[in-house]
């Protein structure tokens, strides 16, 4: 592959600014440019992009900028020769804090105190309903660098950490690793399961009916993996018939989530616009991945996060 271009993609724009990436490119010694939809490609181009666009496949690489590549038609890429690689490996951090601090408002209710502020309401909650996340249990669900970003923090804020991963291989930090088979003997005793996987035709609708069914009533889901790995009328359902206390939801399974959607209405339900990831240095985060993969396709070595 001889770079001559690296084309910063319109589509970035939902995550980051593409300006801002393509200044910290700008110290490469190939062109960057920032380019719309449509524009053409072609042999030496590396286009940068959010999701799959029109001519990628007449380029030679194509980076995602987010960890997961479902949307792209990854035998596609295969087929024409195109290098496709992802933003695998820089979430940990980021999503480890919002999943920690989603426990933290549930534990201590804090969304019920900032819904109260906006109304200009004086109000507690009942005695019973604070506690602390010291010593309750989370199940990660999902133990790669999400998951063990989550493993990090919990293990931080004293909580008892087990998890589900394929191999069943023991991690750092993790008291118990089940495989997924074992699911629910996983999430039978969790206060919090933390879904962290990729989806895929294993994955998806992995957490349905009968895992709510198998979680504690005063049990909370959060979801910072991809909506569709949760079964969306299922997780209503338990939320109504009070089969879980409540969920935290980064990801939906149509974004953004319709207005109409009964999520909305559930005052136990805390919803973010899939931003579990992003800070204001996301572009220097995205930028040392193409970097690194820049200067590995000019000495002729294996790119990183390589997906075909």
């Amino acid at each position: 592959m001889n770079l001559t271009r690296i084309a910063v993609h319109e589509s970035v724009e939902e995550a980051l600014p593409g300006a801002a990436l393509a200044d910290a490119l700008s110290d490469l010694d190939v062109p960057v440019e920032q380019v719309e939809d449509g524009t053409e490609f072609g042999p030496g181009d590396a286009v940068v992009a959010f999701g799959p666009g029109t001519g990628f496949l007449d380029a030679d690489w194509v980076h995602c900028i987010r960890a997961g590549y479902d949307e792209f038609d990854v035998p596609a890429y295969e087929e024409a020769g195109v290098a496709l690689t992802n933003s695998t490996g820089i979430h940990g951090t980021t999503i480890g804090e919002t999943v920690a601090g989603m426990m933290l408002s549930f534990a201590r209710g804090l969304y019920v105190y900032r819904d109260a502020q906006n109304e200009r309401e004086w109000t507690r909650l009942p005695y019973e309903r604070p506690f602390t996340v010291d010593g309750e249990r989370i199940c990660v669900v999902g133990l790669g660098t999400l998951g063990r970003g989550i493993v990090e923090r919990a293990n931080g804020l004293g909580m008892d950490v087990v998890g589900v991963r394929r191999s069943g291989d023991p991690v750092d930090g993790v008291e118990t690793v089940y495989t997924p088979d074992r699911l629910h003997e996983a999430i039978a005793d969790a206060r919090f399961v933390a879904v962290a996987t990729p989806l895929t035709e294993e994955t998806e609708g992995l957490v349905d009916a009968a895992e709510f069914e198998a979680m504690r009533e005063d049990a909370y889901l959060v979801n910072v993996a991809r909506g569709p790995v949760v079964d969306e009328d299922a997780l209503v359902a338990a939320l109504r018939e009070g089969e879980i206390a409540g969920a935290g939801l980064d990801v939906f399974a149509e974004e953004p989530l319709p207005e109409d959607s009964p999520l909305w209405e559930f005052e136990q339900v805390l919803l973010t616009p899939h931003v579990g990831a992003m800070t204001r240095d996301y572009h220097r985060d995205i930028a040392g991945l193409l970097r690194e993969n820049v200067e590995r396709v000019r000495d002729g070595e294996e790119m990183v996060n390589r997906v075909v």
